[in-house]
């Protein structure tokens, strides 16, 4: 197995959405500031995390410009549960029933 965090894995990573990847992206790019000042200050206890981050960030950056190529496909969005479809069609029904009774009027 690749070298790399536990949670970033490519095929976790093919199920993100662009703004999580932006997201893990900051945070890795964050934790490797950090990784790099802990080594110039000689407190770093595993030098090995510091391979490991920047694969993470150039896996990251690899699916980005794959998806921007269409190589790679982007996940499909997540559908809301039943009860939330439910609720969310009486409110696109209100404003229907508001415009019928506005057409009544008019005439």
């Amino acid at each position: 197995m690749a070298i790399g965090s536990k949670e970033l894995a490519p095929a976790e990573l093919d199920t993100f959405e662009d703004s999580r990847l932006i997201e893990e992206l900051r945070k890795a790019k964050e934790e490797l500031f950090n990784l790099r000042f802990q080594s110039a200050t000689g407190q770093l206890e595993s030098h090995g995390r510091l391979r490991a981050v920047k694969r993470d960030i150039s896996r990251i950056y690899t699916i980005i410009r794959e998806r921007e190529l269409g190589i790679r496909a982007t996940p499909a969005p997540v559908e809301a549960p039943a009860k939330a479809a439910k609720k969310t069609k009486k409110a696109t029904e209100a404003p229907a029933a508001e415009t019928a009774t506005e057409t009544e009027e008019a005439k």
